[in-house]
C-alpha cells in the first residue's frame, strides 16, 4: 500500500486492534516497499535511536579525578605541600611536577582503555534486517525507526516492537517480557479489543525476543525506550561493565603490593628516625619508594592490552564480545568445528543428480548459472531430471542474484545450489514461484532435518514437497517416481537408493533428497511421500583450512569436526584436511545416544569426525570433554546451538549465517565463518596473554630491584643510594614508555609451538618469578656495590646518588629488551618492536638534559659522568644480561630433559 509523505504522529498502543492497512496508513509506510532514506532521517531525528541502556560513560573529568584515589599518591601531594611550608622549595616543585607527569601518564592509559572499550561496544553492536525502498538492508540495529519493515527469520533476536504484516509459521520467544518459555505462534489478523495482555496480542513482535521457528515480516511500532522492553529497562539504574578475571587477579597482586609498601615505609622511617635523619625527610622518601613501588597502572594496561588485541581480531575477521574470552583463547585445547561454511567455501554447487533413470553430472562452478547436464546414457530422459528441480526451487528460499557482474545468492548455501542448478536448465525460481504459489511452509530444523512445503498445482490442487536428508525422508516413502509413473518402494529399491546415496558421499557430496504428495495438509510431510531422487552437491575445503589445521596441532590444539552431514561425506572432507591423522575412528549421533557419560569420555579421546549429530548432541559432547579438564571452543550458528556456545569455554558464532540468539550466547563471531580465522584468534589471544606477562614481570622486577636496593643500603647503615626525587623519576622513566611499548610487543616465534597454557595457572609461573628476582637482586648488586665503591673512593654524597640515578635507569631500561620473553635470548628479533626502540631513545634523551642542563643539574643532584666513570656504569648496567641470559638458557635446558 503506498505511504504518506508526512511524518505520523505518535500513536497508543493498541496497534493490535488495528489491521494492517489501518496501521501502515497511521505509520505512513509501505507494507512491500518499506520507508525511503528521507523518511528515515526524519523519523531518526525526532525520536533518536533504537537504544534502550548504554553502559555509563565516564567523562573526562571523572577520569582525571579518579587518578587521585590512589593513597599514596595523595601522601605524597601532602608532602609537597609541606616541603613547601618548610622553605624546600625546589624539592617541592620538582615532585610536584614528577607527580603530575604520573598523573597524567595514568590519565592517558585509563582514556585510552576508555576509548578501546567504546571501540569494542560499537564492533558488537547487534544488527537488523530491513526492507527500504524496496531492498533489503542489514543495517545496526539502533538506526531502526518507527515505519520500518523488519525482516524475521529463525534465529532473530527482534530488535524493536511491531505490528505482523507476513506470518510463515513464525513463532517467538516472548520470555523475557512474559515469563513463558512456550513459544507464541504470530497471526496477521486484528485482535479485537482495547486493552489486551501482552502474551495475548498473538498478532505483535516485542523488542528482545527472539524468533523461534518460521518468518515474517512487521511494521516497527516503537523503538527504544518506548518499546515494553524500553519500559523495563527504564527500570534499571545502569549497566555495569564486566572486570576480567586477569584483571581481578592483577588487582589483588596491587593491594599485596600496597601492604608491602605500606611495611617498607614503616620499616625505612623507623631505621632512619633510630639513625636521627630528619623524619620529614625520612617520611618524604619512604613515600617516594612507597609509590615506585606499587604499579598502580596495571589494570589500565590490562585493559587497553586485551582491548587493543580485540581490535587486530577484529581486522582478522573475529569480533569478540567480552573481553575476559581473549584471556581464555590462549587456554584453548580442543575446537570442536562446524563442517559447513567453516572448515568448507559455503559455495554449495550441485555436482550430481540421481533419480530412477540413473546419474546426471552437472558442470560449471559457484553460482554461476552456466554448465552442462551430462549421462553415461546415450540419450538420458531430461522429464524426471526436470521434475526435480522444479521441486527443489519450490521448496527453497534462497534467490540467485547478479550484483553487476557478479553472480550471488541471499539464503541458505544449500538451497542456492539448487536454485542456481535449475537455472542452468532456464528453470527460474520468480517464474516457478509466480506459476505454482506457495500457500504454507514448515521452515527446516536441525531436529527434524527436512523442511516442508504446501504449493498451488495448475490444477487448483495442492502438492506438498519435501526437502532434507536420506535417513529421515526415505522411510517416509512408499512410492518411486519413474517415467511411466510411480511404483512401489521395496526394498531392493532402497537398497539401491541407500548405495547410490553411499556412493555420492563417498565423493564427498552432501546429499539432498526430495519427495512430493497431494496433500494440502504439512502434517502429511512423515508419511506416505513419493521419493523423487536426490541431489549432490560438493562444498569444497577453504584452501587455508588445512595449513590452519596444521597450525592448531602444532599448538596443542586437537580439532574435531562436528556436523550434520552423512558420516563418509564428513571423513572425506575430515581426510583431506588431515583431521584424522592419528584418530581414525568416526562417531554418530545415533553412537552418542547409546553411550553413557563415561564411555563418551572414552570415546571422544580416539576420534576426530562426528557425523549426523543435533544441537543436544552437542552439549554432550562439550560436557564430556570439559570433565576431561579440556579447554573447549565451539562453533554455532543455529537458535538450538546456543546451550553449547554458553557451555563451551569460548563460544564461536557465524556472523554471515548464524542467528542472532547464537550471536548473543557466544563470545566470539566469525565475520567470515572461517575456521582459519579461530586459530588466528588463538594465536592473537596466545599474543596477549605474554605481552601483559612482559609488562607485569618488567615492573615488577624493576621495582624489586629499587625496594632491594634501598632496604640493603639502609639495613647495612649506608646513606639512601637515591634521593626521593630520583626514584620517583625512575619509576616514572621504567613505568612509562617502555613498560607500555612492551604492551603490544610482537608475538614470540614458538609461541604457537608451545603447548596451551593451563586455565589453572597463574600469569607467574615459577621460572618467570625466578627470572625477575633473579634481575631484581643482580640490580641491587650491581647498584649497590658501584654506590660503596665510589664512597670508599671519596666521592661526595650527591655525586655517588646520581651515579647509581644514572644506573638504575639505564639497567632497567636493558631489563625492557630482557623480559621480552622469559625463555628466548635477547637477540630474539631484536628490532621487531620498534615502539621498545623509541621509548628507549626517548629516556636515553631525558636522561642526557638531566645530565647536562645546569637547572635540571641542580635539581635531581647529578653530575656528568667522566669516560672512565661512563665505562663503569656501562659495565654494571650490561652485567645484568649475561646473568639473567645463562639463567634462561638453563631453564630451556632444564624444558629439554
Amino acid at each position: 500500500m503506498p505511504h504518506n509523505s508526512h511524518t505520523p504522529p505518535l500513536m497508543t498502543k493498541t496497534w493490535f486492534s488495528q489491521s494492517v492497512s489501518d496501521v501502515t496508513s497511521r505509520l505512513g509506510t509501505d507494507d512491500t516497499e518499506g520507508l525511503s532514506m528521507k523518511e528515515v532521517w526524519e523519523r531518526r531525528a525526532r525520536d533518536g535511536k533504537n537504544i534502550f541502556l548504554a553502559p555509563e560513560k565516564r567523562s573526562v573529568l571523572s577520569l582525571f579525578l579518579a587518578q587521585f584515589k590512589n593513597a599514596l599518591l595523595l601522601l605524597l601531594l601532602g608532602g609537597v605541600i609541606v616541603s613547601f611550608l618548610l622553605g624546600h622549595t625546589t624539592e617541592g616543585v620538582t615532585i610536584g611536577v614528577i607527580v603530575a607527569f604520573s598523573v597524567l601518564l595514568g590519565f592517558m592509559q585509563e582514556f585510552r582503555a576508555e576509548k578501546s572499550m567504546e571501540m569494542l561496544t560499537k564492533l558488537t553492536s547487534p544488527r537488523a534486517t530491513v526492507i527500504r525502498d524496496g531492498q533489503e538492508q542489514d543495517i545496526d540495529a539502533s538506526d531502526i525507526v518507527v515505519g520500518d519493515l523488519l525482516v524475521l527469520d529463525t534465529g532473530s533476536k527482534i530488535a524493536a516492537d511491531g505490528r505482523v504484516v507476513e506470518s510463515i509459521s513464525l513463532h517467538t520467544n516472548e520470555a523475557p517480557l512474559t515469563g513463558e518459555s512456550i513459544p507464541v505462534s504470530k497471526i496477521t489478523d486484528s485482535i479485537a479489543g482495547h486493552s489486551v495482555n501482552i502474551a495475548d496480542q498473538r498478532n505483535m513482535v516485542f523488542a528482545g525476543t527472539v524468533v523461534t521457528h518460521g518468518r515474517g515480516i512487521a511494521i516497527v511500532t516503537e523503538t527504544g525506550l518506548k518499546t515494553e522492553f524500553g519500559a523495563i529497562a527504564v527500570l534499571l539504574k545502569k549497566v555495569e561493565r564486566a572486570v576480567t578475571p586477569l584483571q581481578k587477579s592483577l588487582a589483588q597482586l596491587g593491594t599485596l603490593l600496597a601492604w608491602s609498601a605500606l611495611g617498607i615505609i614503616l620499616l625505612i622511617t623507623i631505621i632512619g628516625v633510630v639513625r636521627g635523619e630528619p623524619l620529614f625527610d625520612v617520611l618524604l622518601f619512604a613515600l617516594a619508594l612507597a609509590v615506585a613501588a606499587v604499579p598502580e597502572a596495571l589494570p589500565a594496561v590490562v585493559t587497553i592490552s586485551l582491548a587493543l588485541g580485540v581490535q587486530r581480531l577484529a581486522r582478522s575477521h573475529v569480533l569478540v564480545r567480552q573481553l575476559p574470552s581473549v584471556e581464555t583463547l590462549g587456554s584453548t585445547t580442543i575446537i570442536c568445528t562446524d563442517k559447513t561454511g567453516t572448515l568448507t567455501k559455503d559455495e554449495m554447487t550441485v555436482r550430481q543428480i540421481w533419480t530412477h533413470m540413473g546419474t546426471v553430472h552437472v558442470s560449471g562452478s559457484g553460482y554461476i548459472p552456466e554448465g552442462e547436464f551430462s549421462s553415461s546414457q546415450d540419450d538420458p530422459s531430461m522429464s524426471l531430471l526436470q521434475e526435480l528441480l522444479v521441486a527443489g526451487v519450490l521448496a527453497s528460499n534462497a534467490r540467485l542474484l547478479k550484483e553487476e557482474t557478479e553472480w550471488d545468492i541471499t539464503g541458505d548455501p544449500t538451497e542456492g545450489a539448487l536454485v542456481v542448478a535449475a537455472a542452468k536448465m532456464g528453470l527460474l525460481k520468480e517464474e516457478l514461484d509466480e506459476r505454482f504459489p506457495r500457500t504454507a511452509e514448515e521452515p527446516f530444523s536441525s531436529e527434524r532435518k527436512r523442511m516442508a512445503v504446501l504449493h498451488a498445482k495448475a490444477d487448483g490442487s495442492s502438492r506438498l514437497l519435501v526437502k532434507g536428508a536420506l535417513e529421515v525422508i526415505l522411510p517416509a516413502c512408499i512410492h518411486l517416481r519413474t517415467e511411466e509413473g510411480m511404483v512401489a518402494l521395496d526394498d531392493q529399491l532402497r537398497a539401491q537408493i541407500a548405495q547410490e546415496a553411499e556412493a555420492m558421499a563417498q565423493e564427498a557430496l552432501r546429499v539432498i533428497v526430495l519427495a512430493e504428495r497431494d496433500s494440502n495438509n504439512l502434517q502429511d510431510e512423515s508419511s506416505n511421500l513419493t521419493f523423487l531422487g536426490m541431489v549432490g552437491m560438493l562444498d569444497p575445503p577453504r584452501p587455508e583450512v588445512k595449513d590452519a589445521v596444521r597450525h592448531a596441532k602444532r599448538a596443542g590444539i586437537r580439532v574435531i569436526m562436528i556436523t550434520g552431514d552423512h558420516p563418509v561425506t564428513a571423513q572425506a572432507i575430515a581426510q583431506e584436511l588431515h583431521l584424522d591423522d592419528q584418530r581414525t575412528g568416526i562417531l554418530t549421533g545415533k553412537d552418542l545416544q547409546a553411550m553413557d557419560e563415561k564411555a563418551l569420555e572414552e570415546a571422544l579421546k580416539h576420534t576426530s569426525v562426528i557425523a549426523r549429530v543435533s544441537p543436544e548432541h552437542k552439549l554432550r559432547i562439550i560436557t564430556a570433554l570439559q570433565a576431561e579438564g579440556q579447554v573447549v571452543a565451539m562453533t554455532g550458528d543455529g537458535v538450538n546451538d546456543a546451550p553449547a556456545l554458553k557451555k563451551a569455554d569460548i563460544g564461536i558464532a557465524m556472523g554471515r549465517t548464524g542467528t542472532d540468539v547464537s550471536r548473543e550466547a557466544a563470545a566470539m563471531t566469525l565475520t567470515d565463518d572461517n575456521f582459519a580465522s579461530i586459530v588466528s584468534a588463538i594465536s592473537e589471544g596466545r599474543a596477549i596473554f605474554a605481552n601483559i606477562r612482559k609488562y607485569l614481570l618488567y615492573l615488577l622486577s624493576s621495582n624489586a630491584g629499587e625496594i632491594l636496593l634501598i632496604t640493603a643500603a639502609t639495613i647495612l647503615g649506608l646513606p639512601l643510594p637515591v634521593t626521593a626525587v630520583q626514584i620517583l623519576f625512575v619509576n616514572l622513566a621504567t613505568d612509562g614508555l617502555p613498560a607500555l611499548a612492551l604492551a603490544v610487543d610482537t608475538a614470540e616465534s614458538d609461541l604457537m609451538k608451545r603447548a596451551p597454557r593451563k586455565s589453572s595457572r597463574t600469569i607467574l609461573t615459577r621460572s618467570s618469578v625466578s627470572l625477575l628476582l633473579f634481575g631484581g637482586v643482580w640490580s641491587m648488586i650491581a647498584n649497590l656495590s658501584l654506590f660503596a665503591w665510589l664512597l670508599a673512593s671519596g666521592a661526595p654524597l650527591d655525586e655517588a646518588r646520581g651515579m647509581v640515578f644514572i644506573l638504575l635507569i639505564i639497567i632497567q631500561l636493558i631489563n625492557a629488551y630482557i623480559f621480552r620473553s622469559d625463555h628466548e635470548p635477547v637477540t630474539r628479533g631484536f628490532l621487531s618492536n620498534r615502539w621498545l626502540h623509541l621509548a628507549v631513545l626517548s629516556q636515553i634523551l631525558v636522561l642526557g638534559f638531566l645530565l647536562y642542563v645546569p637547572l635540571l643539574q641542580e635539581i635531581f643532584h647529578t653530575v656528568p659522568p667522566t669516560q672512565n666513570e661512563w665505562l663503569v656504569i656501562l659495565l654494571c648496567a650490561f652485567s645484568i644480561v649475561p646473568v639473567l641470559e645463562l639463567l634462561k638458557w638453563s631453564q630451556r635446558e632444564r624444558g629439554k630433559q
